[in-house]
């Protein structure tokens, strides 16, 4: 309205000047090039609003013609832009779907169209890695070192090239890289693993104490790492620094209860400087919580000078503890075996081997059930068909990591490098021969695995139950 209103109060004055003018003729003069222009005051001021008129639209002219080449030049740049990151949006799919030769087509056209765009260089290293062609892709990777919004995703990619060439030292560079660039979690645990895989502990509790300080971790994580690699750090040190190994092994178990290394160890600590009532504390506490054969016997043994009929009294003491357990069951047959009460030995490997709820006996039921068939009646028919089914019995829980069935716990998996990796459990039935071992631990990493480690585990700590089966003449002690 008010547009409207300005309108027409233009067209009234411009009408009003017209008819003044009309009303007080004059005579405009005009000398231009030695000839003399003679007009009307009306007629000149006519002429003068539209030369001014011809001006105006001669310059807007001028400016449309001067915008049309970069308005151009935007609108082919925005179609370039569309299809390049439609060609991104398909690239990315093809990734997704495992489709190489789209993946490294639309990579091309992306490429061509955004050029230094993070997410283009993002889909021409993983249609690198998809094509094999691995220089490539620690090229484009390390092209984007240079600008800071890719750099963190540079030094990843460059981290998992280095670990695919099973070259853990590089991949530990560019882990340490990264976290200087920016607080990343997969850096910091690619740092702890390296450390700790090195058998660098006190490097590696500084690496923990980072990621907490980092936030990368939760303060529950920080202290379970602390009391493995702690634990990992007084085994080591047990046979030539025992005070500080106990010490160590202490610290681990105020933080976490449950950690059965670091109980056994320092159960046998004690129990060499002959302080056994704490030792006997430690091992019921830890048993109490996790029933495992290294506490049990840790548990038989805390005097060294017990007889049989001792131990057999300590192992009724350490059942109540956890009755039921198989676990309680054998340490009481074993260490009434020893005493040389045999039926209580039977009576407390009958729930293991009568077959309750349908269950079998495992290995260590099936051996000990031929121990005592041995001690008590010598080379009978039993004590073979004992043997024979301990061959084919379910295996007993054992310390597991990636598929890696190992007698003894170790801080790091042989396999992947991760912290923290074994657990007490029981192994699945296709993972029983001795060579699956030694092809898990031969096989290589996967790509996002943490950190490959330099050597593993020696085939004897990592030898699965059935095959000390094979070797039936042979009854271990438990």
């Amino acid at each position: 309205m008010i547009r409207v209103l300005i309108y027409f109060a233009v067209v009234v004055l411009l009408a009003m000047g017209v008819v003044w003018l009309a009303d007080h003729p004059g005579m405009v003069m005009v000398t231009f090039g030695g000839r003399e222009v003679q007009t009307s005051t009306l007629v000149g001021a006519i002429a003068l609003l539209a030369a001014a008129a011809a001006v105006v639209v001669l310059w807007t002219i001028l400016l449309a013609l001067l915008r049309a080449w970069p308005a151009f030049r935007g609108w082919r740049g925005s179609q370039r832009r569309r299809k390049g990151l439609a060609a991104l949006s398909r690239g990315l799919v093809a990734v997704g779907t495992g489709d190489q030769v789209v993946a490294q087509r639309c990579a091309v056209e992306a490429e061509l169209a955004l050029d230094r765009e993070p997410l283009v260089m993002l889909l021409k290293a993983q249609a690198a890695q998809m094509a094999g062609d691995t220089a490539a892709a620690e090229k484009t990777f390390a092209a984007m070192l240079n600008a800071p919004e890719t750099r963190a995703l540079g030094l990843r990619g460059l981290h998992i090239e280095a670990q695919r060439r099973s070259d853990p030292e590089a991949a530990y560079a560019y882990a340490e890289e990264a976290l200087k660039t920016a607080t990343l979690p997969w850096a910091g645990d690619a740092v702890l693993e390296h450390r700790a895989a090195r058998g660098d502990w006190d490097g590696a509790l500084s690496a923990v104490d980072r990621n907490l300080g980092g936030r990368l971790i939760d303060r529950a994580t920080a202290n379970r790492q602390r009391a493995v690699l702690n634990t990992a750090k007084a085994t080591e040190m047990a046979d030539h620094n025992p005070l500080e190994a106990l010490m160590l092994a202490r610290e681990a178990l105020k933080v976490a209860p449950t950690l059965v290394p670091a109980a056994a160890l320092a159960a046998k600590l004690l129990t060499r400087q002959g302080d056994t009532r704490r030792a006997t504390k430690l091992i019921e506490t830890a048993y109490a919580a996790t029933p495992h054969p290294d506490l049990a016997d840790a548990y038989l043994n805390v005097r060294s000078g017990d007889s049989g009929a001792d131990r057999l009294a300590r192992a009724e003491t350490l059942s109540r503890l956890r009755p039921g357990d198989p676990e309680s069951a054998m340490a009481l047959a074993h260490a009434a075996l020893d005493a040389r009460d045999f039926g209580r030995a039977r009576d407390a490997m009958r729930p293991l081997v009568d077959g309750a709820a349908g269950a079998r006996p495992t290995v260590r039921a099936c051996r000990l059930m031929a121990e005592i068939e041995e001690a008590e009646h010598g080379d009978t028919g039993a004590l073979f068909e004992w043997l024979q089914r301990a061959q084919r019995a379910p295996r007993d829980p054992a310390w597991i990591a990636d598929g890696v069935v190992s007698d003894r716990w170790s801080p790091c998996s042989p396999v992947t490098g991760r912290l923290d990796a074994f657990e007490w459990a029981t192994p699945q039935e296709q993972i029983s021969a001795g060579d699956e071992v030694e092809h898990l631990r031969d096989r290589p990493a996967p790509a996002d695995a943490p950190l490959l480690v330099e050597k593993a585990q020696p085939a004897d700590e990592a030898r699965p139950a059935e095959a000390e089966a094979a070797a039936a003449e042979d009854v271990p002690a438990h």
